[in-house]
């Protein structure tokens, strides 16, 4: 079973090709690379308002700076930028309990209500793991006036629109770093159709801005986002419907781009998961405890991190063959 590291498409790379030697020989040409990145942004997510940064992380400081209260985040199953940002910037963080990194609608009210955040910061994937509830959440924090930054960097081009929706989100912020479903390597976006959260943070933006050879991938990349991330969702849900007999799975109804796994011994497990599955390029497999995931013992196993020709049939049985003999084992 060969299995690859996802990787920019054929197409994204051949247009950052193109873009570093139309900025190297025509004065002028990066300005139609960053403008047509930020048009197919707005076309996807539904907001009138791009701005295109160096790294998702960039595009969470340059959010934040905005705002001048108190952050509430998700209490595991979010980003660490969230919390890097928040402290860099000075800013008072709170969190929200969760069920294993799933939003309660009603802890979500009661928290708002005693804490009066400014802005709620959560990832569309409960650690990459399971859908959030992003409409109903975005309805709570619109009653309450809060603003809900929804990190999509998972989720671009969800077909269903639940989730990267511009209706259900007062701003969104995504990653286009490797490997993310807009999967340019590097770079980054934010798109609401709040201009002023803009314009609050336009000194900083300026130094954030992503360059044109990245816009150049992030319009090609974007194209391909929906059959990127219904495959890879298809796949996880392959995998979780033939590890039904164990409890341990978390969330195993819901959408998500990775498997998690609670295990008494995650580190054997993982060791075991990484000497099976030998990804060219990159790896695919997170031992928790951890923030971005989950604050318990578990091993996740990383669909998102493939390349699509990787999901095929007989590539996911053996998986889920290889899977099943290590959770016996461990």
């Amino acid at each position: 079973m060969d299995l690859f590291f996802k990787r920019p498409s054929k197409k994204a790379r051949e247009a950052m090709c193109n873009a570093a030697l139309k900025m190297r020989h025509q004065k002028g040409g990066r300005y139609g690379e960053i403008a047509a990145a930020k048009e197919s942004v707005s076309g996807i997510t539904g907001h009138e308002y791009v701005k295109t940064v160096n790294s998702g992380n960039s595009a969470i400081l340059g959010v934040m700076s905005s705002f001048k209260g108190k952050i509430l985040i998700p209490d595991q199953g979010g980003w660490t930028g969230f919390k890097m940002m928040a402290d860099f910037l000075g800013l008072e963080r709170v969190e929200v309990k969760t069920d294993r990194g799933i939003i309660e609608t009603d802890l979500l009210r009661d928290t708002i209500e005693k804490k009066s955040p400014e802005a709620f910061f959560l990832t569309s994937f409960a650690g990459y793991t399971a859908e959030q509830p992003v409409k109903d959440i975005h309805q709570i924090c619109e009653d309450s006036g809060v603003i809900m930054v929804e990190d999509a960097s998972g989720s671009v081009g969800d077909s269903t629109g639940r989730l990267a929706n511009g209706d259900h989100a007062h701003v969104m912020v995504a990653s286009t770093g490797s490997p993310k479903v807009v999967n340019v390597g590097n770079g980054g976006f934010i798109s609401t159709d709040d201009k002023k959260i803009l314009d609050n943070s336009r000194i900083i933006l300026k130094t954030l801005k992503a360059d044109p050879i990245t816009c150049a991938g992030i319009s090609e990349e974007i194209k391909i986002a929906p059959p990127v991330l219904s495959q890879t969702i298809a796949a996880c849900q392959f995998l979780k419907s033939g590890l039904k007999g164990y409890e341990t799975v978390l969330h195993p109804e819901k959408r998500g781009t990775n498997i998690c796994i609670s295990l008494d011994n995650p580190k054997k497990a993982g060791y075991k998961l990484r000497k099976s599955f030998n990804v060219h390029g990159g790896g695919m497999i997170t031992v928790c405890p951890r923030y971005d995931r989950i604050l318990a013992d578990a091993v996740c196993i990383e669909i998102k991190n493939l390349d699509l020709r990787c999901l095929n049939q007989s590539n996911l049985e053996e998986m889920l063959l290889i899977i099943n003999e290590t959770l016996k084992s461990t």
